[in-house]
């Protein structure tokens, strides 16, 4: 995978955010965060994936392997205690079931509602 400067540079600009609040939210210094959109570092993966989960896109739009700025992930962390519990507890669900809830939450969002 070969990162590619000018897309975090398109994600920084997307998300209206400067580069220091970049530098801020990734937890790094600004002239850290600047030799990555420079080109001057290239950042090991976990920091490519670290950035991708902190800014809302893929490690794949990152490296160029597509064009979509989505993440194709969704991560849920301890820091929403309820939805964390949600999903822990059907881990062991078996399949038809987790298909079922899937249709069912496919319903709420086509009704517009909020989960």
């Amino acid at each position: 995978m070969k990162f590619h400067k000018e897309r975090l540079i398109e994600v920084r600009t997307k998300l209206g955010i400067s580069k220091a609040e970049a530098a801020r939210q990734l937890n790094m210094s600004a002239m850290g965060y600047g030799r990555y959109e420079n080109g001057d570092r290239t950042p090991s993966f976990q920091t490519i994936t670290f950035m991708a989960q902190k800014l809302g896109t893929s490690i794949e739009y990152l490296c160029g392997e597509t064009e979509s700025m989505n993440s194709v992930d969704f991560i849920i962390s301890t820091d929403t205690p309820e939805l964390y519990n949600i999903v822990e507890s059907l881990k062991d669900e078996p399949p038809d079931k987790l298909d079922h809830i899937l249709k069912y939450i496919k319903n709420l969002q086509g009704k517009n509602t909020t989960l």
